[in-house]
């Protein structure tokens, strides 16, 4: 007899699948294949990022596992509902589920609220025995010690670095706009020989997909010496090139910075969010200062490390002013690549809380809280000031001139700083790094962000007076 098929389904579609999008992301979300590494062998599983490929309802699996955030909840609610139809138990799991469950709980068979680790056994093995609850309340995990490595294995070809995983959980800061602030838990790091067993059980992979890893984390740089300490071990592993996320004001620790080059550290992931202080200042990003950008990217540059980072437009301080001087000051900041979005009141943060009690937010459907949709009026600024600025930079910055630009300026930096053997392969690499950035970013660009601001932008009802 055959083993009964548990599918797992990390969601990525917010506007349904007649407007689907494929993104082309160079790695895949954790969730997925950490999930499947919990699971006990009484199934077969098998994973499924709608980031790279469509849901088959036709599939041969006999269950069905969910794990989404809030702007696909209601993707999340037809997808169960069409699987359901087929016969086929259907679990929810993942961000949303565990913050609003009560929004959630209907439109399952089964629910997972919090940390799965603690409860996923007993989900499979009551599904496979036919006795699944309708909600599992998961335990806080006090240690994060124990958790498997990633099944890498499963990971679609489409990534070109499946190997993710993350050494910490949560965030010891408390910006407005986070999703870690519905339900704050607290910052826990997981044994750095965890890690290392994660980066190291690759078997499965092509050589050349063995080489490269990203840490997933909200924000490695919460515990300073334990980050520190994990890099001194990732040094060992001779990595090609390693993908790290923590907050901007870590690149003060020049100590830092010099184990993230030992540990072959080539990109790494701040959230620059605005180059206007008033703006940071409104959201609680006190630890970022404008006036240091320049430097701390100049650092980085100098030991061959990009920098993606994040930037978010329609901020209460922002002026028309600021937008029409952010283009030349975002070139003069010089960061490799940006991830720019809309400001997202996501439900229960402190944003939301505070533009929805003054009446701003216009646009409740939650599948467009994802950062290409503006949904409340900013004060400063109008919907069309929003939109034109953020057009203009994404065509702007990923402009292939200006691309090529800034691999100039990359390449300038940190030539001079390396040995003569190591600038060859080193260059190639990061030269493969930046255009797979690039080419994410502009696809993204082209598929969603100008069609979507060209029609929304026309929906947008104007400030009442």
């Amino acid at each position: 007899m055959r083993k009964p098929k548990l599918q797992i389904i990390v969601l990525f579609q917010n506007l349904g699948e007649r407007q689907a999008y494929y993104a082309r992301s160079p790695a895949p979300p954790l969730a997925g294949i950490l999930l499947a590494a919990e699971t006990p062998p009484i199934v077969d599983v098998e994973v499924l990022h709608e980031m790279v490929r469509p849901i088959d309802y036709g599939t041969d699996a006999d269950y069905i596992a969910i794990s989404f955030m809030d702007f696909c909840a209601p993707h999340a609610y037809q997808v169960a509902r069409r699987f359901r139809e087929l016969g086929k138990p259907v679990i929810a799991g993942g961000k949303y589920p565990t913050t609003f469950p009560d929004e959630v709980i209907p439109h399952f068979d089964a629910t997972v609220v919090g940390e799965a680790e603690g409860v996923w056994p007993q989900v499979v093995e009551d599904l496979v025995a036919g006795t699944l609850q309708k909600v599992y309340e998961a335990p806080l995990l006090v240690t994060l010690e124990g958790i498997p490595p990633p099944r890498y294995d499963l990971v679609e070809p489409d990534f070109a670095v499946p190997m993710v995983t993350e050494a910490t959980r949560g965030c010891i800061f408390n910006c407005d706009f986070c999703q870690l602030t519905v339900k704050p838990t607290p910052f826990r790091c997981r044994p750095v020989e965890d890690v290392i067993a994660d980066l190291t059980a690759t078997e499965r992979l092509p050589f050349r997909k063995r080489k490269m890893a990203m840490l997933m984390d909200n924000n490695l740089g919460g515990n300073l010496d334990y980050a520190k300490e994990l890099m001194r071990e990732v040094a060992k592993l001779d990595l090609w090139a390693l993908g790290v996320q923590f907050s901007f004001n870590y690149l003060h620790d020049d100590e830092f910075i010099d184990l993230l080059a030992e540990a072959h550290t080539g990109m790494v992931f701040v959230g620059l969010e605005s180059l206007n202080e008033p703006s940071l200042r409104s959201v609680h990003k006190l630890h970022n200062r404008v006036k240091e950008y320049e430097e701390l990217f100049m650092k980085l540059k100098r030991k061959g490390i990009l920098t993606f980072t994040g930037m978010i437009l329609a901020l209460d301080e922002d002026t028309p002013d600021y937008y029409r001087n952010l283009p030349k000051n975002l070139e003069r900041v010089d960061p490799s690549a940006i991830l720019l979005s809309i400001a997202i009141p996501i439900p229960g943060t402190p944003l939301h809380a505070r533009v929805e009690g003054e009446g701003r937010i216009f646009d409740h459907d939650l599948s467009h809280y994802e950062g290409d949709h503006l949904v409340y009026h900013p004060r400063g600024v109008t919907s069309d000031q929003v939109f034109q600025t953020f057009n203009l930079l994404n065509r702007k910055f990923y402009a292939w001139p200006a691309v090529a630009r800034r691999w100039g300026r990359f390449m300038r930096a940190y030539l001079p700083n390396r040995s003569a053997k190591h600038r060859a392969f080193h260059s190639l690499l990061m030269t493969y790094v930046l255009y797979k950035l690039s080419v994410f970013q502009r696809y993204h660009a082209r598929q969603r962000v100008y069609p979507m601001a060209e029609e929304f932008s026309r929906l947008v009802p104007p400030v009442q007076a």
